[in-house]
């Protein structure tokens, strides 16, 4: 039975956190969007899908929880990464912004592998309760992890409906890796409303469909960049892009190679670098005391022959 359109219908979003970021990344760097997914667009995509399926007025669907889980690494070895520890505050400011709730464990050490174990035990223990407590119509999960599946047969035990929003693709990453993402199948049977993300947003860009544009940010990671004071001539240098990764790259600079995040690129993007560029920068110190590339500027073709 249908929602009548003047009844309120409660949703509750759970992000599997680290299946986002892999999702988000790859819009970012390997989809021809080249931009990041936007939190407070996809909370308006999710309210219009619902209203949708639920034959309701959109202004009646609302998020009233939301909940984000991860695995983090310590601030310690962030503050070794380049620019990570600032974007990860960054990123929590949007999840704040957006009344996301955060949950983190500690990443630590297991068998020679690093592990976030116990993430998706205490996803589905907070999803199972809210839905208990707050009475959500529908439950929002973002995974494509079949261990979900005995959540939401308890959610469904409950009369809360669940609707996954999930995405496949496929990309070769920067070492000539193949990589899959794929949903699984069984999670996909149990669901009331399954959403294939990666069809809607393929067809929605090439209608230029408003919802489907608003699932992206307009900067990445919501226009964060840090401040830089203005520079004299004298402070500029020049060298050529050594090495680029997934967000981050490496200047042939002496007496070693300086670090630049993607953040760090000025008056152009990140993605327009190619290995070989000539590039402009100014040089500054990371939390450790090295040296690292600021204020990194692509030189037009014309001026880097000269080189």
């Amino acid at each position: 039975m249908k929602n009548s359109r003047k009844d309120l219908v409660r949703i509750g979003v759970f992000y599997d956190g680290n299946y986002f970021l892999h999702v988000s990344n790859y819009y970012n760097y390997f989809h021809p969007r080249k931009k990041r997914l936007n939190i407070a667009g996809l909370h308006e995509f999710i309210r219009n899908l619902v209203a949708s399926e639920e034959e309701a007025d959109p202004r009646n669907c609302q998020v009233i929880e939301a909940h984000f889980f991860r695995g983090r690494i310590s601030a310690q070895e962030a503050s070794q990464r380049g620019n990570q520890l600032y974007n990860d505050r960054v990123f929590d400011d949007i999840l704040m912004s957006e009344g996301v709730v955060t949950h983190y464990l500690p990443i630590r050490p297991r068998g020679g592998r690093r592990e976030d174990k116990g993430i998706d035990v205490w996803l589905a223990l907070e999803a199972f309760e809210q839905t208990f407590y707050k009475r959500f119509n529908v439950l929002v999960l973002i995974t494509s992890d079949g261990d979900y599946v005995p959540l939401i047969r308890k959610v469904n035990s409950l009369g809360t409906k669940v609707m996954v929003l999930s995405w496949d693709f496929d990309y070769t990453d920067d070492q000539g890796r193949e990589v899959t993402t794929r949903t699984s199948q069984e999670l996909i049977r149990e669901v009331t409303y399954p959403v294939a993300m990666h069809e809607l947003i393929n067809s929605g860009l090439k209608s230029k469909d408003r919802l489907t544009e608003n699932l992206f940010t307009v900067q990445d990671f919501g226009q964060a960049k840090p401040v830089e004071k203005p520079v004299s001539p004298e402070e500029i240098k020049q060298a050529r892009v050594l090495s680029l990764n997934s967000g981050y790259g490496f200047i042939q600079y002496p007496p070693n190679n300086l670090f630049f995040y993607y953040l760090d690129v000025v008056d152009g993007d990140f993605d327009e670098l190619i290995e070989g560029d000539m590039v402009e920068f100014t040089i500054s110190k990371n939390d450790r005391g090295q040296d690292v590339a600021k204020n990194v500027r692509k030189i037009p073709e014309y001026n880097a022959n000269k080189w």
